[in-house]
């Protein structure tokens, strides 16, 4: 069992924590000082007739002067109260002492007067140790209560902001998508039909089947090739496309539409941006747990690289999405020279489960 879930366990056990903590103070304290006086029967006799002073100051302090007073910075009022309650609890303590403690095991002790100052600081002394050390779990529960809330916090803003991410992209392809189809329908083509068809399967994939944090690889990769097809319909003979995947990533899982942004860029800013005939060539390779993805176009335009320049989504919204996904796992080169843009990445491939799509 990891620490992690030792730490939940000691932290909501409920009842059953807090009778441990208990049974390990008297046992502990009964066998030490038993050991030393040579007698357990009264060292676990005292132990257990002081034990409700004790325990009514323990809680006292943590249910009461900790959440009301110390927690919401009210430090003043909390420093007296904690006199308040030396005071009480010291003569309750002596009280017990005086005319519980002593009758069965020390009769003599009552020769002395019930309150005398040197005898009610040694209660004192003998009750906040145990207080101490409860109120020391109780605010490390506090800390590690506040770090595992902002942890969850955390995780839900990153999860937030990758569907945002995510969403943006929807809109974003679409309107590409459907530039492209209107294109074709001014010409009156009759690869229009099959368009909407392709386009009909990438938007079942995407609104469908990338509601999840991983899809199989091999979905990712008919999603690229339908993708393509689009783009072949579109540009005919004025586009010059080479394709090659090399794919050895059996159940393996990756991230959904993490190479839309780049195949959009590559279309958009290089076929679709040259007066004579232009070329994209993508490469995909897949090699146990890492894929490698390039892909390059001929360009003579800027391209949005997301260093200050992009308006858009682009590439600044994949980087985003990368680092929240992959953090310091990704690689992604990208060179932009006077007639080619070439992207590189390398991301690592996942194990698929069930939360992957299937």
């Amino acid at each position: 069992m990891s620490l992690e879930n030792n730490l939940k366990k000691l932290f909501k056990g409920g009842l059953t924590s807090h009778l441990i903590f208990w049974l390990c103070y008297v046992l502990f304290f009964g066998t030490l000082y038993g050991a030393y006086e040579e007698n357990f029967e009264r060292s676990f006799s005292s132990e257990l007739i002081f034990l409700p002073v004790k325990m009514l100051t323990t809680y006292f302090v943590l249910y009461f002067l900790l959440p009301r007073y110390l927690l919401q910075g009210k430090h003043i009022r909390f420093g007296l109260w904690v006199i308040i309650l030396i005071v009480v609890s010291s003569l309750g303590q002596r009280l017990v002492t005086y005319y519980v403690y002593y009758p069965i095991w020390a009769p003599e002790g009552q020769a002395y007067a019930l309150l005398l100052p040197h005898k009610i600081i040694k209660e004192f002394v003998g009750i906040y140790p145990v207080v101490g050390l409860a109120v020391a779990i109780k605010l490390l529960k506090f800390w590690y209560q506040g770090k595992e809330d902002h942890q969850v916090l955390v995780q839900e803003k990153l999860e937030a902001e990758l569907k945002f991410l995510k969403t943006q992209i929807h809109p974003h392809f679409l309107f590409n998508t459907l530039n492209n189809l209107y294109a074709l329908t001014l010409k009156k083509s009759d690869l229009a039909p099959a368009m909407v068809l392709k386009l009909s399967d990438l938007i079942n994939y995407m609104l469908y089947e990338c509601n999840v944090e991983s899809v199989p690889v091999s979905k990712e990769l008919k999603f690229i090739h339908d993708y393509i097809e689009i783009e072949k319909m579109r540009y005919g003979d004025l586009l010059e496309l080479n394709l090659n995947i090399e794919d050895e990533g059996e159940d393996k899982a990756i991230a959904p539409l993490i190479f839309l942004p780049f195949l959009e860029n590559a279309f958009k800013h290089g076929a679709n941006s040259q007066l004579e005939k232009a070329w994209v060539s993508i490469d995909l390779k897949i090699r146990r747990d890492e894929l490698t993805f390039k892909v390059e176009n001929n360009s003579e335009i800027e391209i949005e690289t997301g260093n200050g320049k992009d308006k858009g989504i682009g590439l600044k919204n994949v980087r985003r999405r990368l680092d929240l996904l992959y953090k310091e796992d990704y690689e992604l080169v990208i060179l932009e020279e006077k007639e080619s843009f070439l992207v590189t990445l390398k991301i690592p491939l996942r194990k698929r489960t069930k939360n992957s799509a299937d």
